[in-house]
Protein backbone atom coordinates (compact mmCIF):
# COMPACT_ATOMS: atom_id res chain seq x y z
CA UNK A 1 0.00 0.00 0.00
CA UNK A 2 1.22 3.57 -1.10
CA UNK A 3 2.28 5.79 2.30
CA UNK A 4 1.36 9.82 2.33
CA UNK A 5 3.06 11.77 4.15
CA UNK A 6 0.76 14.38 5.43
CA UNK A 7 2.80 17.37 4.46
CA UNK A 8 3.39 16.26 0.56
CA UNK A 9 -0.25 15.59 0.68
CA UNK A 10 -1.11 18.93 1.57
CA UNK A 11 1.50 20.23 -1.10
CA UNK A 12 0.10 17.59 -3.82
CA UNK A 13 -3.56 19.01 -3.60
CA UNK A 14 -1.88 23.09 -3.43
CA UNK A 15 -0.25 22.29 -6.92
CA UNK A 16 -2.81 21.20 -9.19
CA UNK A 17 -2.35 22.41 -12.27
CA UNK A 18 -5.42 23.60 -14.02
CA UNK A 19 -4.38 23.34 -17.88
CA UNK A 20 -4.46 19.93 -19.11
CA UNK A 21 -5.93 19.64 -22.31
CA UNK A 22 -5.95 17.51 -25.27
CA UNK A 23 -7.74 19.76 -27.64
CA UNK A 24 -4.97 22.30 -29.31
CA UNK A 25 -5.52 22.63 -33.37
CA UNK A 26 -2.26 21.05 -34.97
CA UNK A 27 -0.89 23.58 -37.33
CA UNK A 28 1.14 22.27 -40.14
CA UNK A 29 3.72 25.84 -41.42
CA UNK A 30 3.60 26.44 -45.09
CA UNK A 31 7.68 26.74 -45.14
CA UNK A 32 10.22 25.26 -43.00
CA UNK A 33 12.88 27.07 -41.31
CA UNK A 34 15.44 23.75 -42.09
CA UNK A 35 16.84 20.81 -44.08
CA UNK A 36 17.11 17.41 -43.37
CA UNK A 37 20.76 15.90 -43.49
CA UNK A 38 21.99 12.78 -42.33
CA UNK A 39 24.52 12.29 -40.09
CA UNK A 40 24.92 8.68 -39.19
CA UNK A 41 22.98 6.27 -40.93
CA UNK A 42 24.93 3.22 -38.83
CA UNK A 43 22.33 2.52 -35.95
CA UNK A 44 18.92 1.29 -36.46
CA UNK A 45 17.68 2.25 -32.99
CA UNK A 46 19.30 5.41 -32.23
CA UNK A 47 18.11 5.21 -28.35
CA UNK A 48 19.81 8.08 -26.88
CA UNK A 49 22.84 10.85 -28.09
CA UNK A 50 25.10 13.08 -26.34
CA UNK A 51 27.82 15.53 -27.59
CA UNK A 52 31.28 15.31 -26.22
CA UNK A 53 33.34 18.97 -25.64
CA UNK A 54 34.94 18.37 -29.49
CA UNK A 55 31.20 17.88 -31.15
CA UNK A 56 31.48 14.53 -31.56
CA UNK A 57 28.87 12.19 -30.45
CA UNK A 58 27.97 9.27 -28.41
CA UNK A 59 24.66 7.31 -29.83
CA UNK A 60 23.01 4.11 -28.23
CA UNK A 61 21.85 1.25 -30.27
CA UNK A 62 18.96 -0.37 -27.86
CA UNK A 63 20.55 -3.71 -28.87
CA UNK A 64 23.71 -2.93 -27.10
CA UNK A 65 26.33 -0.86 -28.94
CA UNK A 66 27.61 2.72 -27.61
CA UNK A 67 28.73 4.07 -30.58
CA UNK A 68 31.07 7.27 -31.08
CA UNK A 69 30.46 9.03 -34.57
CA UNK A 70 33.38 12.15 -35.04
CA UNK A 71 32.41 12.73 -38.79
CA UNK A 72 32.84 9.69 -40.84
CA UNK A 73 34.85 8.26 -38.17
CA UNK A 74 32.60 5.69 -36.14
CA UNK A 75 33.36 3.87 -33.20
CA UNK A 76 32.42 0.95 -30.87
CA UNK A 77 32.63 1.78 -27.37
CA UNK A 78 34.21 -0.63 -25.20
CA UNK A 79 33.59 -1.74 -21.76
CA UNK A 80 29.58 -1.56 -21.27
CA UNK A 81 27.86 -4.35 -19.13
CA UNK A 82 25.80 -7.13 -20.93
CA UNK A 83 22.56 -5.50 -22.17
CA UNK A 84 19.10 -6.91 -21.59
CA UNK A 85 17.72 -6.42 -25.37
CA UNK A 86 14.27 -7.62 -24.93
CA UNK A 87 11.05 -6.08 -26.53
CA UNK A 88 11.47 -2.20 -25.56
CA UNK A 89 14.26 -3.08 -23.28
CA UNK A 90 17.74 -2.41 -24.15
CA UNK A 91 21.04 -0.05 -24.29
CA UNK A 92 18.36 3.10 -23.63
CA UNK A 93 19.60 6.12 -22.87
CA UNK A 94 23.32 7.93 -22.65
CA UNK A 95 24.44 11.62 -20.93
CA UNK A 96 27.38 13.37 -20.07
CA UNK A 97 28.08 14.58 -16.64
CA UNK A 98 27.74 18.69 -16.85
CA UNK A 99 31.80 18.22 -15.87
CA UNK A 100 32.41 15.61 -18.17
CA UNK A 101 35.66 17.62 -19.11
CA UNK A 102 37.11 17.04 -15.76
CA UNK A 103 36.18 14.02 -14.47
CA UNK A 104 35.08 11.63 -18.44
CA UNK A 105 31.83 10.19 -16.57
CA UNK A 106 29.62 9.09 -18.64
CA UNK A 107 25.67 7.75 -17.74
CA UNK A 108 24.00 4.94 -19.22
CA UNK A 109 20.25 3.96 -18.58
CA UNK A 110 19.55 0.22 -20.01
CA UNK A 111 17.77 -2.91 -18.88
CA UNK A 112 19.91 -5.65 -17.31
CA UNK A 113 19.40 -9.39 -15.61
CA UNK A 114 21.54 -8.11 -12.71
CA UNK A 115 20.84 -9.65 -9.56
CA UNK A 116 18.98 -12.99 -11.53
CA UNK A 117 15.38 -14.19 -11.58
CA UNK A 118 13.88 -14.34 -15.08
CA UNK A 119 13.89 -10.70 -17.31
CA UNK A 120 15.30 -7.81 -15.95
CA UNK A 121 14.70 -4.08 -15.24
CA UNK A 122 16.29 -1.04 -15.58
CA UNK A 123 19.42 -0.12 -14.44
CA UNK A 124 21.42 3.36 -14.13
CA UNK A 125 25.19 2.80 -14.67
CA UNK A 126 28.29 5.05 -15.27
CA UNK A 127 31.91 5.00 -16.68
CA UNK A 128 35.23 7.08 -17.92
CA UNK A 129 35.40 7.27 -21.02
CA UNK A 130 39.18 6.45 -21.60
CA UNK A 131 39.68 7.22 -25.27
CA UNK A 132 37.49 4.37 -26.65
CA UNK A 133 36.62 2.24 -23.56
CA UNK A 134 34.67 2.88 -20.60
CA UNK A 135 36.68 1.83 -17.71
CA UNK A 136 35.46 2.40 -13.55
CA UNK A 137 32.08 1.12 -14.24
CA UNK A 138 29.90 1.36 -11.80
CA UNK A 139 26.18 0.36 -10.98
CA UNK A 140 24.36 3.32 -9.53
CA UNK A 141 21.16 1.86 -9.24
CA UNK A 142 19.24 -1.41 -9.89
CA UNK A 143 15.51 -1.40 -10.31
CA UNK A 144 14.19 -4.46 -8.91
CA UNK A 145 12.49 -6.98 -9.17
CA UNK A 146 13.53 -8.59 -12.46
CA UNK A 147 10.40 -9.40 -14.81
CA UNK A 148 10.40 -11.05 -17.97
CA UNK A 149 7.70 -8.51 -19.76
CA UNK A 150 9.12 -6.50 -22.27
CA UNK A 151 7.73 -3.41 -21.91
CA UNK A 152 7.85 -0.39 -20.69
CA UNK A 153 11.79 0.41 -19.12
CA UNK A 154 11.47 4.33 -19.91
CA UNK A 155 14.11 5.36 -19.83
CA UNK A 156 15.87 9.05 -20.02
CA UNK A 157 18.36 10.75 -17.96
CA UNK A 158 18.62 14.59 -16.87
CA UNK A 159 21.00 16.49 -14.26
CA UNK A 160 20.36 19.57 -12.13
CA UNK A 161 22.74 22.28 -11.48
CA UNK A 162 22.92 20.87 -7.74
CA UNK A 163 24.63 17.78 -8.34
CA UNK A 164 22.18 15.68 -9.15
CA UNK A 165 21.16 13.16 -11.90
CA UNK A 166 17.61 12.10 -12.53
CA UNK A 167 16.19 8.83 -14.43
CA UNK A 168 12.81 7.57 -15.18
CA UNK A 169 12.26 3.25 -14.90
CA UNK A 170 8.31 2.42 -16.51
CA UNK A 171 5.48 0.26 -14.74
CA UNK A 172 7.23 -2.70 -16.18
CA UNK A 173 3.31 -3.82 -17.32
CA UNK A 174 2.76 -4.42 -13.98
CA UNK A 175 0.63 -1.45 -14.06
CA UNK A 176 -1.88 -2.35 -10.59
CA UNK A 177 1.10 -3.33 -8.40
CA UNK A 178 4.53 -0.54 -9.24
CA UNK A 179 3.12 2.73 -10.03
CA UNK A 180 1.18 3.64 -6.29
CA UNK A 181 3.37 1.84 -4.13
CA UNK A 182 6.88 3.93 -3.20
CA UNK A 183 7.74 0.02 -1.95
CA UNK A 184 8.74 -0.89 -4.76
CA UNK A 185 10.61 0.39 -8.09
CA UNK A 186 8.33 1.21 -11.16
CA UNK A 187 6.48 3.98 -12.47
CA UNK A 188 8.85 6.14 -10.93
CA UNK A 189 11.23 9.26 -11.46
CA UNK A 190 14.46 8.73 -9.22
CA UNK A 191 16.95 11.12 -8.01
CA UNK A 192 20.31 10.25 -7.04
CA UNK A 193 23.34 12.30 -6.28
CA UNK A 194 25.35 12.11 -8.88
CA UNK A 195 27.99 9.74 -7.40
CA UNK A 196 25.30 7.30 -6.76
CA UNK A 197 24.42 8.08 -3.28
CA UNK A 198 20.69 9.33 -1.90
CA UNK A 199 20.14 12.15 -0.80
CA UNK A 200 19.01 13.16 2.25
CA UNK A 201 16.36 15.53 1.12
CA UNK A 202 14.67 13.38 -0.95
CA UNK A 203 10.64 13.02 -0.58
CA UNK A 204 10.55 9.29 0.73
CA UNK A 205 13.75 9.35 2.13
CA UNK A 206 12.30 8.89 5.95
CA UNK A 207 9.79 7.02 5.14
CA UNK A 208 9.81 3.16 6.45
CA UNK A 209 9.99 1.01 3.78
CA UNK A 210 9.97 3.21 1.01
CA UNK A 211 12.77 3.64 -2.08
CA UNK A 212 14.66 6.47 -1.01
CA UNK A 213 15.53 7.48 -4.33
CA UNK A 214 11.78 7.61 -5.70
CA UNK A 215 11.48 11.10 -6.66
CA UNK A 216 7.61 11.08 -7.97
CA UNK A 217 5.35 8.17 -9.11
CA UNK A 218 2.80 7.14 -10.36
CA UNK A 219 4.04 7.40 -13.74
CA UNK A 220 3.28 4.60 -16.78
CA UNK A 221 6.30 4.95 -19.29
CA UNK A 222 8.40 8.14 -19.39
CA UNK A 223 10.37 8.23 -22.45
CA UNK A 224 11.19 11.69 -21.70
CA UNK A 225 12.89 14.25 -19.39
CA UNK A 226 14.86 17.15 -19.64
CA UNK A 227 15.71 20.48 -18.20
CA UNK A 228 14.12 24.18 -18.80
CA UNK A 229 17.66 25.39 -19.71
CA UNK A 230 16.22 28.89 -18.19
CA UNK A 231 14.25 28.08 -15.37
CA UNK A 232 15.86 24.95 -13.67
CA UNK A 233 12.49 22.90 -13.88
CA UNK A 234 12.07 19.20 -14.73
CA UNK A 235 9.46 18.33 -18.01
CA UNK A 236 8.85 14.71 -18.27
CA UNK A 237 6.85 12.68 -20.82
CA UNK A 238 5.16 9.33 -20.78
CA UNK A 239 2.86 7.23 -22.73
CA UNK A 240 -0.56 6.36 -22.00
CA UNK A 241 -2.53 3.21 -22.86
CA UNK A 242 -4.16 3.98 -25.88
CA UNK A 243 -4.70 7.62 -25.45
CA UNK A 244 -3.83 9.51 -22.51
CA UNK A 245 -0.34 10.48 -23.46
CA UNK A 246 1.37 13.02 -21.14
CA UNK A 247 3.43 16.07 -20.89
CA UNK A 248 4.20 16.82 -16.73
CA UNK A 249 6.31 19.27 -14.30
CA UNK A 250 8.23 16.80 -12.22
CA UNK A 251 7.78 17.93 -8.70
CA UNK A 252 9.20 16.31 -5.87
CA UNK A 253 7.14 13.46 -3.74
CA UNK A 254 4.14 14.35 -6.05
CA UNK A 255 2.12 11.27 -7.24
CA UNK A 256 1.20 11.74 -10.99
CA UNK A 257 -2.07 9.30 -10.99
CA UNK A 258 -1.56 6.04 -12.71
CA UNK A 259 -3.47 4.44 -13.51
CA UNK A 260 -5.66 5.77 -10.54
CA UNK A 261 -6.86 8.68 -12.86
CA UNK A 262 -6.08 8.38 -16.57
CA UNK A 263 -7.64 10.02 -19.99
CA UNK A 264 -6.55 6.92 -22.01
CA UNK A 265 -8.13 3.51 -22.12
CA UNK A 266 -7.23 0.12 -22.74
CA UNK A 267 -5.57 -0.97 -26.36
CA UNK A 268 -8.69 -3.27 -26.82
CA UNK A 269 -11.14 -0.33 -26.31
CA UNK A 270 -12.00 -1.04 -23.09
CA UNK A 271 -12.23 1.28 -19.45
CA UNK A 272 -9.42 1.20 -17.23
CA UNK A 273 -10.98 3.91 -14.71
CA UNK A 274 -13.67 6.29 -15.11
CA UNK A 275 -11.82 8.50 -13.12
CA UNK A 276 -9.46 11.32 -14.90
CA UNK A 277 -9.09 13.54 -11.55
CA UNK A 278 -8.05 13.05 -7.86
CA UNK A 279 -7.65 15.88 -5.42
CA UNK A 280 -4.79 14.10 -4.48
CA UNK A 281 -2.93 13.64 -7.77
CA UNK A 282 -1.00 15.78 -10.12
CA UNK A 283 -2.82 16.64 -13.42
CA UNK A 284 -0.70 17.08 -16.72
CA UNK A 285 0.25 19.73 -18.19
CA UNK A 286 -0.78 18.66 -21.62
CA UNK A 287 -2.12 15.66 -22.85
CA UNK A 288 -2.61 13.69 -26.07
CA UNK A 289 -6.17 12.19 -27.43
CA UNK A 290 -5.24 10.08 -29.92
CA UNK A 291 -1.72 9.27 -28.09
CA UNK A 292 1.36 10.11 -30.20
CA UNK A 293 3.81 7.86 -28.49
CA UNK A 294 5.85 10.42 -27.62
CA UNK A 295 9.77 9.57 -27.27
CA UNK A 296 12.17 12.00 -26.70
CA UNK A 297 11.94 15.89 -25.77
CA UNK A 298 14.13 19.21 -26.08
CA UNK A 299 13.67 22.93 -25.47
CA UNK A 300 14.96 24.83 -28.26
CA UNK A 301 17.98 26.83 -27.47
CA UNK A 302 19.87 29.51 -29.49
CA UNK A 303 18.83 31.20 -32.44
CA UNK A 304 19.09 29.08 -34.99
CA UNK A 305 15.12 28.64 -35.93
CA UNK A 306 13.47 31.53 -35.95
CA UNK A 307 10.02 31.48 -33.18
CA UNK A 308 11.01 28.17 -32.45
CA UNK A 309 13.49 29.33 -29.40
CA UNK A 310 12.10 28.02 -25.35
CA UNK A 311 9.44 25.77 -27.18
CA UNK A 312 9.08 22.20 -26.17
CA UNK A 313 10.10 19.67 -29.16
CA UNK A 314 8.33 16.05 -28.62
CA UNK A 315 9.12 13.03 -31.31
CA UNK A 316 6.27 10.95 -32.27
CA UNK A 317 6.70 7.10 -32.74
CA UNK A 318 3.11 6.47 -33.58
CA UNK A 319 2.99 9.57 -36.46
CA UNK A 320 6.47 10.04 -37.53
CA UNK A 321 6.66 13.21 -36.70
CA UNK A 322 8.15 15.84 -34.69
CA UNK A 323 5.92 18.13 -32.77
CA UNK A 324 6.45 22.00 -31.14
CA UNK A 325 4.40 22.61 -28.49
CA UNK A 326 3.94 26.43 -27.99
CA UNK A 327 4.47 27.30 -24.28
CA UNK A 328 3.22 30.45 -21.97
CA UNK A 329 5.23 29.95 -19.15
CA UNK A 330 4.27 26.36 -18.43
CA UNK A 331 1.05 26.73 -20.30
CA UNK A 332 0.98 24.58 -23.54
CA UNK A 333 -1.18 27.21 -25.77
CA UNK A 334 -0.44 25.72 -29.32
CA UNK A 335 0.82 22.44 -31.52
CA UNK A 336 2.76 22.83 -34.51
CA UNK A 337 3.99 19.82 -36.57
CA UNK A 338 7.26 21.00 -37.90
CA UNK A 339 8.26 17.16 -39.16
CA UNK A 340 5.72 15.31 -40.96
CA UNK A 341 6.70 11.96 -42.16
CA UNK A 342 10.17 12.36 -41.00
CA UNK A 343 10.00 8.39 -39.67
CA UNK A 344 9.79 6.62 -36.11
CA UNK A 345 11.25 9.25 -33.79
CA UNK A 346 12.97 7.61 -30.86
CA UNK A 347 14.89 10.70 -29.91
CA UNK A 348 15.31 14.71 -30.54
CA UNK A 349 17.83 16.57 -28.78
CA UNK A 350 19.51 20.43 -29.22
CA UNK A 351 22.91 19.70 -29.93
CA UNK A 352 25.92 21.93 -28.69
CA UNK A 353 25.68 23.61 -31.71
CA UNK A 354 22.14 24.79 -30.98
CA UNK A 355 20.98 22.32 -33.81
CA UNK A 356 18.25 19.91 -33.48
CA UNK A 357 19.43 16.59 -33.91
CA UNK A 358 16.52 13.12 -34.63
CA UNK A 359 17.10 9.62 -34.17
CA UNK A 360 14.60 7.68 -36.19
CA UNK A 361 14.08 4.12 -35.95
CA UNK A 362 15.74 2.16 -39.32
CA UNK A 363 17.41 5.11 -40.36
CA UNK A 364 19.53 6.50 -38.01
CA UNK A 365 20.35 10.11 -36.85
CA UNK A 366 19.61 13.27 -38.64
CA UNK A 367 19.88 16.79 -38.18
CA UNK A 368 17.51 19.27 -39.18
CA UNK A 369 19.73 22.16 -40.50
CA UNK A 370 18.49 26.05 -39.83
CA UNK A 371 18.42 27.82 -43.56
CA UNK A 372 19.55 31.16 -41.71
Amino acid sequence: MTKFLPLLSLLIISCQHQNAQSDLTLKIPNERPYTIEMVFDGVQNPWGMDWLPDGSMLVTEKSGVLYHVKGEEVTEISGLPEVFNWGQGGLLDVALHPDFAQNRWVYLTMATTIGGGEGGNTTLVRGQLIENRLDSLQILYKATPNVPDGQHFGSRIAFDKQGHVFFGVGDRFHRDQYPQDINIDGGKIYRLNDDGSIPEDNPFYNSPGAKKAIYSFGHRNPQGLTMHPETGVLWEHEHGPRGGDEINIIEPGLNYGWPVITYGINYNGTTITEQTEDPAMQQPQYYWVPSIAPCGMTFVTGDRYPNWKNQLLVGSLKFAYIEMLELEGTKVIGRQKIAENIGRVRNVKMGPDDIVYVGIEGEGVVLLKPMN
